[in-house]
């Protein structure tokens, strides 16, 4: 396990992977770093998933977002609205699921891409027809993961601007 520092500076979005398999274990605990993330309010936690590896739904889900057709696996993340304290504001919470759940891929030696999906209804609808998604449940975006190829790799970018940085005001 790398330490945080580490696992932070070298997360990247990696597109590019070997026909390696994940495995179920390392799975799992993406899932559960993604239930890790804080909700907006008194434990709301709109967040479900949906874990494909089936190369057909992966092809159908590819026809909508490119990138699922080069992984073997792909984690669909799903906000149940009913469950949400803040029914505007669920982006924010699964925003919060999404980067735990792609800083665990790097710790554990995983490449991942968060693909956006929500809030454009052109790329939300036929997600949620793949699925047959009930009306309260909104697809929020496609975690695409894999065993990064050689040329493709989490590694450290210095993106430190201090330009960008303002004290007080603008």
């Amino acid at each position: 396990m790398a330490d945080f520092n580490e696992i932070i500076n070298t997360r990247r979005s990696i597109r590019a992977y070997s026909d390696k398999e994940v495995e179920d274990e390392k799975i799992e605990k993406i899932l559960r770093a993604g239930m890790q993330a804080p909700g907006s309010r008194k434990g709301s936690e709109p967040h479900e998933f949906i874990v494909v590896k089936n190369r057909d739904t992966l092809n159908k889900l590819g026809e909508i977002k490119p990138r699922a057709m080069d992984c073997n696996t792909a984690i669909v993340l799903l906000a149940n609205i009913d469950r949400s304290f803040y029914k505007a504001v669920w982006q924010q919470d699964m925003s919060a699921v999404a980067e735990n759940m792609l800083l665990e891929a790097c710790n554990l030696g995983l490449g991942g891409l968060w693909n956006g999906v929500a809030p454009l209804d052109e790329v939300m609808d036929p997600i949620s027809e793949i699925f047959d998604l009930p009306e309260n449940v909104k697809p929020f975006c496609l975690i695409t993961l894999g065993y990064p190829t050689e040329d493709s790799t989490n590694e450290f970018v210095d993106k430190y601007d201090p330009e960008r940085i303002h004290y007080e005001k603008y």
